[in-house]
């Protein structure tokens, strides 16, 4: 399962307003919800969840990438939404830099594997230099998601 699998342009947020993780977080989860991908009322819950892993350890994971990512029983498969900052966002990285690519994602509780996979599969395409030029580019939530979809596909 890749990035390309797990996002449409619904679940991109281009421009992200936030200024710190924590707002980044609520962001990302607000579009889950208008997206459809997660219920309204599991909005709280699935936030605290998402916040008490991030308390752990923050998942900026240096390069202006953050993962926040968490298991819940509130869903029933693996969910993400992306977003960009162009300012940057203090999400309290390993190197200390600003992010400016965020993906969130969500794997049912029990699924140890798939987290992992997944969380794999999203480091590698962020990490890739190209990418993150494209995406910097890139005008929209549709160019966006394109340009996740051909990079996705080279890693089958």
């Amino acid at each position: 399962m890749n990035l390309g699998d797990i996002l449409s342009d619904r679940q991109i947020v281009p421009e992200l307003r936030a200024a710190n993780r924590w707002s980044a977080i609520d962001e990302l989860i607000t579009c889950l919800v208008e997206s459809g991908k997660i219920s309204p009322e599991h909005r709280e819950a699935i936030t605290a969840v998402v916040k008490k892993r991030e308390t752990s350890m923050s998942t900026g994971i240096g390069f202006g990438i953050g993962i926040p990512h968490a298991s819940t029983d509130l869903i029933s498969e693996v969910v993400a939404a992306f977003g960009r900052s162009r300012a940057g966002v203090n999400f309290d990285s390993l190197d200390n830099q600003p992010v400016h690519l965020v993906t969130l994602f969500l794997v049912p509780t029990g699924q140890f594997q798939k987290h992992l996979h997944t969380l794999a599969g999203i480091a590698k395409v962020l990490r890739r230099d190209d990418f993150l030029k494209s995406m910097e580019a890139s005008a929209d939530a549709v160019s966006m998601m394109q340009i996740i979809r051909e990079y996705s596909a080279t890693l089958r």
